[in-house]
Parts: structure tokens; C-alpha cells; sequence
């Protein structure tokens, strides 16, 4: 078994991420590539592609969503995602038990007593069949059948229940918290095509491997927000290295390594960033010490830069102004080289003023 150390694994995954050289391929294909990009708000994957992508416009990703190419939808981690509407056909349903047990929460639980979770989902149905609703629109409609004291935790349970996508403008440029006043749609009728009818484990751990590999079972899982992979990584034919701790990673058996050698920009990544998010353990490419204080858990709600590949400081839009904090002192070098990267993000969000705090 081969031994891999932590900074082939960086390089690995920021190449295979298209963060060492921005790519020549389209905005579509690298959100196939990644399988789907986290988006609980709108300016998010514009960020994360513009990063990736050369030459990304805003445009780009907006025309894929209304020409119905990328759907906006929950999927992994019971979170917010835009992916390609074919790799959605089977990923919504891949990860349907993670979805669909969120309404066990007492968010849900609590203001739900007495609905019947199947019963909803028919009506949720009948409601939305032939047209969209906003999400207040649809508790509204279903209030009356389902007497709750919070009609929009009926709409919010449909939306785990049954697979929605939401319409144009939900992922278009312009906002830095959640769009308000979305149309939800059922997504079989806004893509035309039927989802699968059960989940496919093994595409997923293979389309997973392509773009976060070489990666551990756990990480799987905890990317998917799906358990009991075990099986199905065992029943592939995979390579399997053994990481810094100690532990097995799978990969592809093409799958290129990178070299580990090799210099990487300063790279700037969106909050809630897939790069950030791939894995459970995250120390390719952010420490324990930043990951506790910014990135526990599954939130990752804070954008980073990467300096040599690695996080080393957050930065924020506060009105039209740029914020960049270090979190660890750089050398002069590495200031202007954080510097050049930011000004060009400046140019991209159309801010007026770069600063460091």
C-alpha cells in the first residue's frame, strides 16, 4: 500500500479542484466535475467558480439555471446545492434518508405534531402540479388542510419530502444573504425528465472520488451526509493509499496524484466552498486550530484564502468594501501576492476598496 503525505493530498485536491490553474473548461462542466456546489446563497458559487473558471462571467452560471441545465435545490447534507439536472435525477435520491429524516428535528417535529409526513407530500404535490409557488404562497395553501401554528414549516417540510427546485433568480448575482420571495417548483416538472427511482451509491462514490480523492469512507459519508458506504466502497475496484494518520484512502485507479512540489497561487474561496467542505478530515488544506475556530462541523459558513494551498486568513464584503484578515502574520511576499489575488476579486464583485484588518 502506498504511503501519501498531506501536502500531495493538498496539491491532489486543489488540482483536481482547478485551484493551481484556473480552467479553460466551461462553468457546466466543472459543476459536473465537482458534482454540485454548495449555495445556500446566491454570490456563494459565482465566487467558487469564478476561482476555478477563467474568464467566468456571472452570466455564465445564471443562463445555466434558467436554461434549466443546473438546478438550485436541497440534496447533500440536507443543504442547498446547484448541480447539473441529470447528476440531480439521481443524487436527490441517492441522499433521499439524510433529507427526508431531517423532519425528526424538533424544528420540524415541534410544529408538525399530528401531520401525516405522507399525506403532506401528496398535497404538497397537488399544489405545486403545473405552476410554482413562493415557499409563503405554498404553507398558505396547504394551511387549510393542515391546521399548523407555523404554515411555512409546511412548505419548508415539503421541501424535504418532495424533490423542489428553485427557479431563476435564485442563484442569480446580487445577494450576499438568502434570496427572499423564491418560486419553488417540482423539479420532475421543471426538468421534464423523471428522477431515478432508488439511490446510486456507487456513482456517488465514484463521481466523489474524481473530484475529493484519495479520501476515506468517512469522508465520503460526511460529504454525502449518506452512511453505511463501507459496502459499496468495498465492492469497487479502487487504489488505496495509506495517509498521514495512518488511515485507508481510495482513489480511482487513473486518478492522477499531483506533484507535491508544485506552487500554487493565492487562491480566495467562497463561504460554505466544496474544497473546504469535501472532507471530514479537512487538514489538507486547513489546520485544526482554523478549522475549530471557523469551519467545525459542516458549516463552513466563513470565506477563506489559501496561501501555498492552505487557509490562512478569511476575508468579507462589508458594503462595497473588500475586507482581507490574515490569520497568521505574512511575509512581504505573501502580502502582495494575497493582495494582486484580491484586487482582481475586488474587479469580479464590483467593489470599490480593498483593505486589510
Amino acid at each position: 500500500m502506498t504511503s501519501i503525505d498531506l501536502r500531495t493530498l493538498n496539491r491532489t485536491l486543489l488540482e483536481r479542484h482547478f485551484l493551481i490553474d484556473r480552467t479553460d473548461r466551461s462553468a457546466h462542466d466543472v459543476i459536473r466535475h465537482l458534482v454540485a456546489l454548495q449555495g445556500q446563497e446566491p454570490n456563494w458559487p459565482h465566487v467558487g467558480l469564478w476561482s476555478r473558471v477563467a474568464g467566468f462571467r456571472c452570466d455564465d452560471l445564471e443562463a445555466l439555471v434558467r436554461d434549466r441545465s443546473v438546478v438550485r435545490s436541497t440534496m447533500l447534507r440536507r443543504t442547498m446545492h446547484l448541480a447539473d439536472a441529470e447528476d440531480f435525477a439521481w443524487l436527490r435520491p441517492s441522499v433521499r434518508s439524510i433529507v427526508e429524516v431531517a423532519l425528526t428535528h424538533p424544528y420540524y417535529a415541534d410544529d408538525l405534531t399530528g401531520v401525516d409526513a405522507a399525506e403532506l407530500a401528496r398535497a404538497g404535490r397537488d399544489a405545486l402540479a403545473g405552476r410554482a409557488l413562493t415557499r409563503k404562497a405554498l404553507g398558505e395553501a396547504l394551511a387549510g388542510r393542515f391546521p399548523v401554528k407555523v404554515t411555512r414549516r409546511l412548505a419548508d417540510a415539503v421541501e424535504l419530502l418532495v424533490p423542489l427546485v428553485h427557479l431563476p433568480p435564485a442563484a442569480a448575482w446580487g445577494r450576499w444573504g438568502s434570496p427572499l420571495g423564491i418560486e419553488v417548483s417540482l423539479a420532475e416538472e421543471w426538468m421534464g425528465r423523471p428522477l431515478e427511482d432508488g439511490p446510486r451509491l456507487e456513482t456517488l462514490v465514484l463521481r466523489y472520488l474524481a473530484a475529493f480523492g484519495p479520501a476515506s469512507v468517512m469522508d465520503i459519508q460526511s460529504w454525502a451526509g449518506v452512511t453505511r458506504l463501507r459496502e459499496v466502497v468495498d465492492g469497487l475496484r479502487l487504489r488505496v493509499y495509506r495517509g498521514p494518520d495512518g488511515k485507508e484512502l481510495y482513489d480511482l485507479p487513473d486518478a492522477p496524484i499531483a506533484d507535491p512540489g508544485r506552487p500554487v497561487p493565492v487562491r480566495f474561496l467562497p463561504a460554505f466552498d466544496v474544497a473546504l467542505l469535501g472532507h471530514r478530515d479537512r487538514s489538507r488544506v486547513i489546520c485544526e486550530e482554523y478549522r475549530r475556530r471557523y469551519a467545525k462541523g459542516a458549516s463552513g459558513g466563513v470565506p477563506m484564502f489559501l496561501v501555498d494551498g492552505f487557509v490562512r486568513g478569511t476575508w468579507t464584503v462589508a458594503g462595497q468594501d473588500l475586507v482581507v484578515r490574515p490569520l497568521a502574520p505574512l511575509s512581504a511576499r505573501e502580502r502582495d501576492e494575497v493582495e494582486e489575488e484580491a484586487g482582481h476579486l475586488l474587479s469580479f464583485i464590483g467593489g470599490d476598496r480593498l483593505s486589510f484588518a
